[in-house]
């Protein structure tokens, strides 16, 4: 590939299943405050179909990285996984990275139209100037040990069943084609979708056909308020493991709609679903609208030892022309 040697002296390339122990040297334990999803995500993404992952090079030393997904039928790149090492951030490294990948696609996939990016911090003025901003998720984030999920479920369950307006049918868990179907209906399109987008662990894809091959290989957990026009739909992925701690498992539960009492119940179904298979300490982000966000909350004080990991936070999902 190309090379950068007028700009920091960095090489640009791909990654390669061996330069794995090269990038976790770029991360902090500290980074996503001990939550990194790069540990684990890195040898999927190597061989996942459709990305690619840019690394740059000082001699032999990986300073920098980015991942670009290409999604919506080719039309569209989520960028995910920027890093450059902190010794040597402000020394130009990230802008050159990031004029290498945004080139590449260009030269590469001229089909490609439109940027993706989440992020989960307050753009600048400056950021909104050059992107469209098209949706937010307020993120609630719990941890526990999970022999305290039994009995903070049990809790949930006692409050759930105590609102007026709580559906007395319960929670569905879908089939994968039951969920394809409905994820491309119009009424969740319209109606529960942030921003008519499908947000799952923070990967932002437009619900049409093309993606839904991305959604089965994230081995998604699907489950409604109900099977036909639901109030909420929810996704959760797989847990996975992070440097927070050496047993630390991190959860992503991705709930669209705009009904407490329904959000409520597919958050505890969900809940009810990881039981089973999770061992260890429990993080788990659950991503909503921010108007649902301080209802959700109040739902889950609890007697059951189950904290709250952060304060009110937001992802937020941002897009630009090519």
């Amino acid at each position: 590939m190309s090379s950068a040697g007028e700009v920091c002296d960095v090489e640009f390339s791909f990654a390669q299943e061996d330069d794995f122990a090269k990038i976790l040297k770029i991360c902090s334990k500290d980074d996503y405050s001990g939550l990194d999803y790069l540990p684990a995500t890195f040898h999927r993404w190597v061989q996942e179909p459709g990305r690619l992952i840019f690394i740059g090079r000082m001699n032999t030393r990986v300073v920098a990285m980015e991942s670009a997904l290409f999604v919506d039928g080719g039309q569209t790149v989520v960028l995910q996984g920027f890093r450059v090492v902190p010794d040597l951030r402000g020394r130009g490294i990230a802008g050159a990275l990031q004029s290498h990948v945004t080139n590449y696609i260009r030269r590469h996939y001229p089909e490609v139209s439109a940027v993706r990016v989440t992020r989960g911090d307050q753009p600048s003025a400056e950021i909104l100037q050059k992107r469209r901003l098209i949706a937010k998720e307020a993120i609630l984030s719990l941890c526990c040990a999970a022999t305290d999920l039994g009995p903070f479920i049990a809790e949930l369950h006692s409050r759930l069943s105590r609102q007026a307006d709580s559906s007395p049918s319960g929670a569905v868990r879908l089939s994968q084609q039951q969920a394809e179907t409905l994820i491309l209906s119009d009424h969740v399109i319209s109606n529960l979708l942030p921003g008519k987008t499908i947000l799952c662990d923070w990967e932002p894809l437009k619900p049409q056909e093309s993606n839904l091959e991305v959604l089965r290989r994230r081995q998604v957990t699907w489950i409604v308020d109900c099977e036909s026009e639901p109030s909420a739909m929810s996704l959760c992925t797989p847990p996975y493991a992070v440097p927070y701690r050496h047993d630390a498992l991190r959860i992503n539960i991705n709930i669209f709609g705009h009904r407490l009492s329904s959000v409520c119940s597919v958050f505890l179904a969900q809940l009810e679903a990881l039981l089973p298979s999770v061992q260890g300490y429990l993080v788990v982000h659950t991503y909503m609208d921010p108007a649902v966000w301080p209802g959700l909350r109040q739902f889950c004080q609890n007697n059951a030892n189950v904290s709250f990991f952060k304060d009110y936070w937001e992802e937020v999902l941002l897009e630009r022309d090519l």
